[in-house]
């Protein structure tokens, strides 16, 4: 069984895997590549994890997550930046650890209102000096930042960044291989200035990683859980494959699937099926190989 070689496996499609559950079945499934979570990391220690991925044979493409760090200065807040400073430290020992190919991006989810809140533009404002008070951090570690903007129905509890344009302005101030952006297909799909950015991003160097997942309606109860494999929903996908080639980015693609059928199926069908999906409404529009060598 063999996956597209650009085809990476992000956790969180197969949740309830444990980390070794995940690199086994991800590497059986004929993939090449593989994005982390800190949970499963964390349950067996970054050593572990780390000799363990290394065993695998797999490229790592990304750690899931940091950021979290809209709330005003104080005890949270500082706890927040120091653990997104292990986070750090945790992806450049994972890029580390993956084979030829793998990339040091830790994915940056900024947070929503803090509890009580109604400031949208301080609790902004907080974020851009986060990064700041991150990027020396980041780029002695070797670690690219990756701002993903989500859909705007999780701007009040999970992030004030909603759109790519959003995610590049505060990336703006910092070197492109110290901050970049997510393009993710699910959050990004609804914006009719999103293929501008996309362009944008590539002149900027910035398109830190791309991600593709469906949107399909109607939502869950549970809006989180609404991703769907690529090619279920209503995503153009050959539109936003074409215009992220275009820019010439040619790392890995993740599909990250939160959705709650998907996690009760066997681990093994939901990684043949994501790359089943992949191979129909993603691979036909790339046009690169893998990178060669790490980009780090």
């Amino acid at each position: 069984m063999s996956a597209h070689p650009r085809l990476s496996l992000n956790q969180a499609t197969i949740k309830h895997a444990s980390l070794q559950e995940a690199l086994d079945v991800t590497a059986a499934g004929g993939y090449r590549a593989i994005g982390l979570w800190r949970e499963p990391v964390a349950e067996v220690g970054l050593a572990e994890a780390s000799a363990r991925l290394a065993d695998s044979g797999l490229r790592f493409t990304s750690l899931c997550r940091g950021g979290f760090f809209t709330m005003p200065e104080g005890a949270e807040r500082r706890a927040s930046i120091d653990d997104n400073r292990r986070a750090i430290e945790q992806t450049a020992t994972l890029a580390s650890a993956g084979a030829p190919g793998s990339t040091a991006v830790l994915v940056l989810v900024a947070g929503g209102l803090p509890e009580g809140s109604d400031d949208l533009i301080g609790a902004r404002a907080r974020v851009a000096d986060a990064l700041a008070e991150l990027v020396p951090d980041a780029a002695a570690a070797g670690v690219q930042l990756s701002i993903e903007p989500l859909h705007p129905m999780y701007v009040s509890d999970r992030a004030v960044v909603s759109t790519l344009k959003q995610a590049l302005d505060l990336a703006a101030p910092f070197a492109p291989e110290t901050v970049g952006v997510e393009v993710d297909t699910f959050h990004v799909w609804w914006d009719p200035e999103v293929l501008d950015q996309v362009a944008r991003a590539g002149r900027e160097g910035r398109i830190a990683s791309y991600q593709v997942c469906d949107w399909k309606t109607p939502l869950p109860a549970d809006a989180l859980l609404a991703r769907h494999y690529p090619g279920d929903g209503v995503i153009d996908f050959a539109a936003f494959t074409r215009a992220v080639e275009a820019t010439g980015y040619d790392r890995d693609i993740e599909v990250e699937l939160f959705n709650a059928d998907i996690w009760a199926t066997p681990y093994a069908d939901v990684v043949a099926r994501t790359a089943a999906s992949f191979d129909r409404v993603v691979a036909p529009h790339l046009a690169t190989a893998p990178a060669a060598v790490p980009s780090r």
